[in-house]
């Protein structure tokens, strides 16, 4: 049993964090006597007032107004309401510098280099803010764009946003239909595309694929192309109502912004669930709360501030592209990335890093594992003074993934492995820079969110296994579904399990420490026995076998009750034998339980995954139970499906 944190921040580090500027901000003007940070959490839900309005003041929030009342109806759930009377403009608060320092840094895998400055940002906002009021856009219309994570696609969100013109978005290697099952719910006048991108060292067309779905969006008045790959003139005379970028802009000369002043519930943007039981869900999200959500988590949690180079591998079609960008607002320099991670090498990221001074470093665990095992140690290769923090999301962070990165990355590092959702576009549980890290655990519950695990009951559990749950209100609790008027999916979705609670949908556990450990997905939760188990709980032993890349697990219908079943990649050359099969079951029943014991494993060369490269059991779990797949195009290797059909080891 480790008895000690893996990491602990110094005391002068501490003191130098802008949460430590905000505790004291709170004793000063309440005289609360706050000392850390779980007296800070307690305060922060228990006067939710207090917390955020002080929030407001702290991080500068530019509005017309903020209004007197700080939350309306604060005990209904769904229903509450903050800063009501304010009015306010998200893109306004990015905007906070307008200087030559760098704004924008961003590499294209090997190919495209480019930096933008913040004197550079306002203009192209100022050009995107007039052109899209030329089109007759107004507060509400909507744009959508099929894009990658470029320089130019957060102009063109901020110049949406400061018209308060509703933003959608996805990635560029969406297929036809699961660009229309997003968008062809929601009219947008506008498309914004690239012309192309770039994808493990191959240069990728898109143009064929967006005259399709132009047939299939009648409500679209004007394509605009982003000129990535050297060829936006040629997709734009292809297209019907395209111009270039360059075109678009061209009439409008860059000048003072004209900021909307919209109610703070004003809709900033539309995120989409990953359809993969279905056409996806449109979540609608508040500008207001959105902007002062993400502050809250930059600066209280990832002590993000105007002296920081913050990244996020992501793309636009994933959440975390809309929660970096709202780094701009803490005046932090965004690093954008497009590409593979491991083209051209698997140090492309920490070329990047060392590069640009990168200090907080956002990815996903299971670039992180994937990175351990390749056997490489990045501190031997490259110099990393300025990297600080080091964020990790997506799936469940391995306990070996926590070593890795202390031993082989950086000892001196804040390890932030983090857990939220697209559904409320921020995180429920996060780091916490001025308390220790302990191996395989989250840090801390985030400020302002009553978060718990609570039994079949609805009663608060520790040390046990439960459903992550959220009792009080928060900013970015969805302002609707689109086409949902009565919100009866939006109540089913997260308030069916437990009336008045919001029930995420994790399986999770807080720990003797405080710490939170997120076991994997409640409607993905095996149960051999009636005995339910995490799959993250297998993926953290499986991960530790070296001849095994990646793994998913599901329960099968066997008999009168569910058996464990685990499908395993391996390295290139080699296959699944019996002593394998030992050592694989051997390490998770030492590992975890004999209960966690798969009864069938089986290799597989690939393991299907939604847009944004999560595994998707469910589907698995569909297709061995042969049952029909809602929604193939929703995954980002359908084909992948086919592995598991009618597999005789199964019958």
């Amino acid at each position: 049993m480790i008895s000690k944190p893996i990491w602990t921040p110094s005391e002068n580090r501490c003191r130098n964090t802008r949460l430590h500027e905000f505790i004291g901000q709170l004793n000063a003007k309440y005289g609360t006597g706050l000392e850390g940070f779980d007296d800070t959490h307690e305060f922060s839900v228990s006067q939710p007032e207090k917390f955020w309005e002080t929030l407001w003041d702290f991080a500068n929030i530019r509005a017309q107004t903020r209004g007197d009342v700080i939350i309306a109806d604060k005990y209904k759930l769904p229903g509450a309401s903050f800063f009501p009377d304010a009015r306010l403009n998200y893109a306004e608060n990015l905007l906070v510098k307008s200087d030559d320092s760098d704004a924008l840094i961003f590499k294209g895998e090997n190919r495209v280099d480019k930096t933008v400055s913040w004197r550079g940002l306002n203009e192209q906002v100022s050009q995107f803010n007039q052109a899209f009021a030329a089109l007759g856009l107004v507060a509400g219309d909507r744009i959508s764009a099929v894009v990658p994570n470029l320089p130019e696609t957060i102009m063109a969100f901020a110049g949406a946003a400061s018209l308060g013109v509703v933003w959608s978005s996805c990635s560029p290697d969406f297929g036809e239909k699961g660009i229309l099952d997003r968008f062809g719910q929601i009219e947008p006048r506008v498309l914004i595309i690239c012309d192309g991108y770039y994808y493990n060292r191959k240069t990728i067309d898109i143009s064929d694929k967006i005259a399709k779905v132009l047939q299939h969006l009648p409500s679209i008045e004007k394509v605009i192309v982003i000129d990535y790959i050297g060829k936006a003139d040629e997709v734009a005379a292809k297209l019907d109502k395209a111009v270039t970028m360059d075109e678009f802009l061209r009439p409008f000369t860059p000048g003072p912004i004209e900021f909307a002043q919209l109610p703070f519930n004003h809709p900033l943007y539309i995120l989409f669930s990953s359809g993969t039981t279905g056409i996806p869900k449109c979540i609608v999200h508040r500008a207001g709360g959105v902007l002062l959500k993400h502050i809250s988590e930059h600066q209280l949690h990832c002590d993000i501030g105007g002296n920081d180079k913050l990244f996020y591998f992501t793309t636009c079609g994933w959440m975390m592209w809309n929660w970096l960008v709202t780094g701009l607002a803490s005046g932090a320099t965004l690093l954008l990335f497009d590409g593979s991670p491991f083209a051209p090498s698997k140090k492309v990221l920490f070329d990047f890093a060392e590069e640009t001074g990168m200090t907080v470093f956002g990815t996903s665990a299971k670039y992180i594992d994937a990175l351990k095992k390749t056997g490489w140690r990045p501190r031997d290769t490259h110099k990393l003074p300025h990297l600080r923090t080091m964020l990790s999301t997506g799936s469940p962070l391995a306990a070996e993934s926590f070593d890795f990165v202390y031993q082989d990355i950086k000892p001196d590092i804040h390890l932030a492995s983090v857990s939220g959702g697209t559904d409320i576009v921020g995180c429920f549980v996060a780091g916490n820079p001025i308390g220790p890290v302990w191996r395989g655990e989250i840090q801390a519950k985030v400020l302002g969110m009553d978060v718990d695990v609570l039994d079949d009951d609805g009663l608060p559990v520790t040390g046990e296994k439960g459903e992550l749950a959220c009792r009080n209100a928060f900013p970015t609790m969805p302002l609707k579904f689109w086409n949902d008027p009565d919100n009866e999916k939006y109540i089913k979705a997260y308030f069916s399990r437990f009336e008045g609670i919001w029930c995420h949908g994790d399986f999770a556990e807080i720990t003797e420490h405080g710490g939170i450990i997120i076991h994997g997905r409640s409607d993905a939760t095996l149960n051999p026995g009636g005995v339910r188990i995490g799959t993250a709980e297998i993926y953290a032993q499986v991960e530790q076998i070296d001849e095994v890349l990646e793994s998913l697990a599901i329960g099968q219908q066997w008999g009168n009750d569910t058996r464990v079943v685990l499908f395993v990649i391996l390295r290139d050359g080699l296959s699944l034998d019996e002593e394998l099969i030992k050592a694989i079951k051997s390490q998770i029943r030492t590992g975890a339980s004999p209960r966690h014991v798969p009864a069938v494993i089986i290799q597989v060369s690939d393991i299907p995954r939604t847009k944004s490269g999560k595994i998707t059991e469910l589907a698995v779990r569909d297709v061995v139970h042969g049952r029909q797949i809602k929604n193939r195009e929703a995954l980002a290797n359908p084909e992948a499906l086919a592995l598991f059909e009618n597999l005789p080891e199964l019958e």
